[in-house]
C-alpha cells in the first residue's frame, strides 16, 4: 500500500494544532479541502484516524503512529526547501576551479579561505594547470571555471574572460638579501646572484627572460628551476637567489615570507589576469557568488597596491 506523503503532513498538521479547522489554516488551505485529505487517507488504510464523536478531535492510535511519520516528512521536505534556496542564492554547491600554480597559490588561495569564512558550506575543488589544459577542462564540463594571465586577444571565440588584476611582474628576492632597501640597483649589481627559472610552460619562464633582458641582461645563470610555488618560495627564503614574480604574489607575501621586491623596472607582460569560464554554459549558482566575490576583493588588492606605490614614491 502506497500512502500519499502530501496526506501524512496534513494528518501531523492537524493533530500538533488540535483541529482540522486549526490544522487547514496553518497549512494555507481551506477546512473543507483538509476534511477531504482525511477522509482519502482513511478509505486508503480502510481505519479511522480519529476517535468518533470526541471534541476536542482526538487521534486513534494509527492516527497518532502516522501524524509521527507525517511530520517526519514535513520536516524533511523543510529542509529540502532550505536546501533548494541556499543552492539557488549560491550559499551550497561545489564549484572546480583551477589555474596557474603561482597565482592560486600566491594569491587566490588567500582569497579562497575569506570566502569560506563567509560561505563555509560552498565546496571548492581547486587544481592546477595552464591554458591549453585549462581550455579543455572548461570545454569537457571538469572544469566551472579557470583563472589565469590571458592577453585579451587571446580569449577563445567560446569563452568568457573577465579581466581582475593588470599584469604587473618584479624582480623579488628575500627580505634580507643584499640588494633588498637599496635605493638604486644596477646591472652590476645583479650579477653575483643566480636566478630562479618558473616551470617552462608557465609564462613567468617568458616573463623573466623578457625581464631581463629589457634591462640588458641576456645571460643570466639559474640555480633552481620548475619546482612548485611553495618550493620557489622556499629557495628564495633561504639564499641569495633572484627571480622574477607577479607583484600581487610578492605584496601579500611579504609578510608571511619574507619576500620584497627590488626598485628595478622591468618589462610587464601584456596580459590581466583574469576568470575564464565557457559561455554558454550555465554556470552554478555558487560560482556566480564566486566571481562576484573575486571582483570585489581584486578591486580591494589593486588599491591597496597602488596606496603603497605611492607611499614608497613619496619616501623616494
Amino acid at each position: 500500500m502506497k500512502l500519499d506523503s502530501e496526506h501524512l503532513e496534513i494528518l501531523a498538521m492537524i493533530i500538533e494544532k488540535g483541529g482540522l479547522t486549526e490544522g487547514a489554516d496553518a497549512l494555507g488551505k481551506s477546512q473543507p479541502s483538509v476534511s477531504r485529505t482525511m477522509a482519502l487517507l482513511e478509505d486508503r488504510i480502510g481505519a479511522p484516524l480519529f476517535e468518533p464523536g470526541k471534541r476536542p478531535l482526538r487521534a486513534t492510535e494509527l492516527g497518532e503512529s502516522l501524524a509521527r511519520i507525517g511530520a517526519r516528512i514535513h520536516t524533511l521536505n523543510t529542509e529540502a526547501s532550505k536546501l533548494v534556496q541556499s543552492y539557488r542564492k549560491g550559499h551550497t554547491g561545489r564549484i572546480r576551479i583551477a589555474g596557474t600554480p603561482i597565482f592560486m597559490d600566491g594569491v587566490v588561495s588567500t582569497l579562497i579561505a575569506d570566502f569560506h569564512n563567509r560561505h563555509p558550506d560552498v565546496q571548492l575543488a581547486q587544481s592546477y594547470g595552464y591554458f591549453d589544459s585549462l581550455a579543455v577542462g572548461l570545454r569537457n564540463g571538469s572544469l566551472d571555471m579557470a583563472i589565469l594571465p590571458l592577453h585579451p586577444n587571446a580569449v577563445p571565440a567560446d569563452m568568457t574572460f573577465v579581466p581582475l588584476l593588470p599584469g604587473r611582474n618584479v624582480v623579488a628576492c628575500r627580505a634580507v638579501h643584499p640588494l633588498a632597501g637599496r635605493g638604486a640597483i644596477t646591472l652590476s649589481d645583479l650579477e653575483p646572484y643566480p636566478w630562479i627559472a618558473p616551470p617552462p610552460e608557465s609564462p613567468l619562464f617568458r616573463d623573466l627572460q623578457r625581464a631581463l633582458k629589457s634591462i640588458g641582461k641576456e645571460d643570466f645563470r639559474v640555480n633552481f628551476s620548475g619546482g612548485t610555488f611553495a618550493s620557489i618560495v622556499s629557495v628564495l627564503a633561504g639564499s641569495d637567489s633572484l627571480t622574477v614574480l607577479p607583484y600581487s604574489v610578492v605584496f601579500l607575501a611579504r609578510r608571511t615570507v619574507g619576500l620584497e621586491a627590488l626598485p628595478l623596472k622591468i618589462e610587464h607582460p601584456d596580459r590581466r589576469l583574469g576568470m575564464l569560464s565557457v559561455g554558454a554554459r550555465q554556470a552554478p549558482p555558487a560560482l556566480r557568488l564566486f566571481a562576484d566575490f573575486l571582483v570585489e576583493e581584486f578591486k580591494l588588492l589593486e588599491a591597496r597596491m597602488q596606496h603603497e606605490q605611492q607611499v614608497t614614491r613619496r619616501r623616494g
